[in-house]
């Protein structure tokens, strides 16, 4: 297993003779314009938007949904994230494991009474593992699009980064609708590659416990036309409209949740161990 671009030694947020960042405006994240990793994070989604095509995607599901590349129960996983810093994101440069409890606190603080919801939180990025496995960042992190039809102007980079991508000038592709039925529902909807399609995968080969809502946040956590600009509405049925909120409401923690004042991880894992041991329990295949 490789480590992928390590970032800054994350233990610098505990010591009491440094001053953290101060929180965040809402505004300040999602930046893509400016910032200290804008170039980073230009060139993995540049990439991601040339290679991302029905092809590819094909093959992306033929390759990992026999969920056969490994063994291992889901705190290991989760704690090798320590070693992926992603390259997409413009508002963390610190190991996405921090993030994971980041976002399972926020979740538990606000909805202490759906536990399936605080686990939520704590798995919904574990499908990155992918780029431990040699997989390139741009077919694992990032926000996801569909595949198949006209790319939205609500994707990120969108006037600037297809230009090289053949779907783009494929009338079969191209057209509001492309190869899908209006309202057939995102079931039915070939999403680009990514860390929220693979783990969605695992967890329903290996038969995890998670209510349908949880399943929806993690699938479509990353697909931000759709759920913060009300793109691709025409692809949606009636089930993914009544789910919409709770990835709405999913999405809060994800994003407000990423500052450097980090969780006391070792403190923590006793609780979601014991989630993890009712929802999704024992030795996992990948």
């Amino acid at each position: 297993m490789r480590i992928i671009n390590i970032g800054p030694d994350p233990s610098l947020a505990y010591r009491p003779n440094l001053e953290t960042s101060k929180a965040k405006d809402k505004e300040d994240y999602r930046n893509f314009e400016s910032g200290n990793l804008i170039d980073r994070v230009f060139n993995t989604y540049s990439l991601m938007h040339t290679y991302q095509t029905v092809e590819f995607v094909n093959q992306k599901h033929t390759e990992w949904n026999g969920c056969n590349h490994t063994r291992m129960g889901m705190m290991d996983a989760i704690m090798s994230l320590d070693q992926l810093v992603d390259e997409s994101d413009p508002d963390v440069d610190f190991p996405n494991s921090f993030h994971a409890f980041q976002t399972a606190e926020g979740i538990r603080q606000e909805h202490p009474d759906k536990e399936w919801f605080h686990l939520v939180g704590l798995i919904h990025d574990v499908g990155k593992i992918m780029a431990l496995w040699d997989e390139p960042q741009w077919a694992v992190v990032g926000d996801t699009f569909p595949v198949g039809c006209k790319f939205q102007n609500s994707i990120v980079f969108r006037n600037n980064t297809f230009l090289k991508n053949p779907d783009d000038n494929n009338p079969k592709y191209n057209t509001e609708f492309g190869i899908y039925e209006p309202n057939c529902g995102l079931d039915n909807v070939l999403m680009s590659w990514g860390h929220d399609e693979y783990l969605y995968r695992v967890m329903k080969f290996n038969k995890c416990l998670i209510p349908e809502e949880g399943f929806y946040m993690i699938r479509f956590h990353s697909f931000y036309p759709w759920h913060s600009h009300g793109d691709y509405m025409h692809l949606c049925n009636d089930k993914d409209l009544k789910m919409l909120p709770w990835v709405k409401e999913f999405n809060k923690f994800d994003l407000y949740t990423k500052t450097t004042d980090l969780p006391d991880v070792n403190n923590l894992k006793v609780y979601y161990q014991s989630l993890i041991d009712k929802y999704c329990p024992g030795v996992l295949q990948w």
